[in-house]
């Protein structure tokens, strides 16, 4: 019996398979809203894309979106808009191309943004997390040993059922074949978007993505790269954000925000106003002024429980090393005093870029403790564990410090009076390693 099924099993994967030669990778969950929700697709070539979808209360009420169709240069990605939602639903979603329906050995849904304020407590939801995710390829890695591994970890996510998963940074490892081109960037993103490990987590979960410097081009990349409106583009194709920087017009960054249940997202770009390292002149900027601005405005207008501000680099790592926010002492001055003098409360960073782990806290004066939860490497090298308890980081909260491959999860849950967010980090076989729960009335 045992065998029959197992047969039947490869046969459906098989004729999955055969079908799916013209789609590269995907379909990927953007993100979702009360009346719309949007589905990234990316296929081989130029063919006629659409998705139909219903909800699983009402199977037999089935709507269309749209028939989209790009090209080459936008590495056939497509961003297909569904605008017939109702809130709070769950929707599962069938795939078309060329007006054929593919089939996929794993489940593509959806769930709307539900409808709670004014009605009943926030919904309790889990936002998995992670940065720093290398693919080999060894024809343009370095020689020697592979740095990616262990890419299991993606379907380890999955098996944690997350709302939504937070990519933080180094998402992609831009080689130097690739950083110097749209071509290449574009085979870049499309060769690490395609393993299959990671494609049940992108077709049943929200995506939302920043970039750090091995998304945005070379190592410690900053203001100054030549091509950063060419990896700003294919950012821009390759994820499904809300929005990317405050004004279009502008072309000015990948900066957004959005908020789900009694939380909200700041999704800050760290790069594309950053001052070079070795510039000696001038202020150091690393968010620049009028992303700090909209970052504060923002912060002092959420009425979110919980606003979790998503940054490649570490804020809160008292040591001035490599790329941390103490390298920037005037901009981190003014922004931890902006939260202090506007009485901004339920703030938490949340960090990558350093594969490795910890949680930075710091203690401040009449207000609650500000926190910084590092998580890193997913499949990337992970640092030394020795040389990293060495480090000076006088905030780093003891027995929080990994140097391992692992994800982190913020699950909110709770009623109103007794809201609360547990941090717990995984493995990379899921099984558990660390957790901390934060009270509500702890960050008033």
């Amino acid at each position: 019996m045992k065998n029959s099924i197992y047969l039947f099993m490869c046969v459906i994967y098989s004729f999955g398979f055969s079908q799916n030669t013209i789609i590269q990778s995907g379909p990927m969950v953007g993100y979702c809203e009360m009346k719309e929700a949007v589905i990234w697709l990316q296929t081989t070539k130029n063919v006629p894309v659409k998705v139909e979808y219903f909800s699983i209360d009402n199977p037999k009420e089935i709507f269309a979106s749209g028939i989209y169709s790009t090209t080459k240069e936008n590495g056939f990605t497509y961003h297909i808009i569904l605008d017939k939602l109702q809130p709070s639903k769950k929707y599962k979603y069938n795939v078309f191309v060329d007006n054929k329906k593919i089939i996929f050995p794993y489940e593509t849904s959806f769930s709307s943004k539900k409808l709670w304020q004014w009605r009943e407590d926030a919904p309790d939801f889990t936002v998995a997390l992670g940065s720093c995710a290398y693919v080999n390829e060894p024809e343009l890695d370095r020689p020697g040993k592979g740095y990616g591994s262990n890419y299991g970890i993606f379907e380890s996510i999955n098996g944690k059922n997350p709302d939504i998963m937070l990519w933080g940074g180094d998402n992609i490892y831009l080689r130097e074949a690739d950083w110097d081109s749209q071509t290449g960037i574009n085979h870049r993103y499309t060769h690490s978007r395609t393993i299959k490990e990671m494609q049940p987590l992108l077709a049943k979960t929200q995506n939302f993505a920043i970039w750090d410097d091995h998304d945005f081009g070379p190592n410690d990349g900053d203001r100054g790269f030549y091509n950063k409106h060419l990896t700003q583009k294919a950012f821009k194709n390759f994820w499904a954000n809300k929005s990317y920087g405050m004004d279009d017009s502008q072309n000015q960054g990948i900066y957004s925000t959005f908020n789900w249940g009694d939380a909200q997202f700041f999704l800050l770009d760290n790069r594309f106003f950053k001052t070079p390292n070795d510039r000696k002149t001038g202020k150091r900027d690393l968010l620049g002024e009028n992303q700090l601005e909209w970052l504060i405005d923002n912060l002092i207008t959420s009425k979110a429980s919980f606003k979790i501000i998503v940054v490649g680099g570490q804020v809160l790592n008292t040591a001035e090393v490599y790329e941390n926010y103490s390298n920037y002492a005037d901009e981190k001055s003014k922004l931890l005093k902006e939260i202090v003098d506007n009485k901004i409360n339920g703030v938490l960073f949340i960090s990558g870029d350093r594969h490795h782990t910890e949680l930075s806290a710091q203690s401040r004066e009449n207000t609650y403790s500000l926190m910084d939860w590092t998580v890193s490497p997913l499949t990337a090298g992970h640092g030394n564990i020795e040389k990293l308890a060495k480090e000076a980081n006088k905030n780093r909260v003891g027995g929080s410090l990994f140097a391992e491959h692992a994800f982190g999860t913020l699950s909110f849950s709770g009623n109103k009076e007794n809201r609360q967010m547990k941090m717990t980090l995984f493995d990379k076989e899921g099984k558990e390693l660390w957790n901390k729960i934060v009270l509500k009335k702890e960050l008033e």
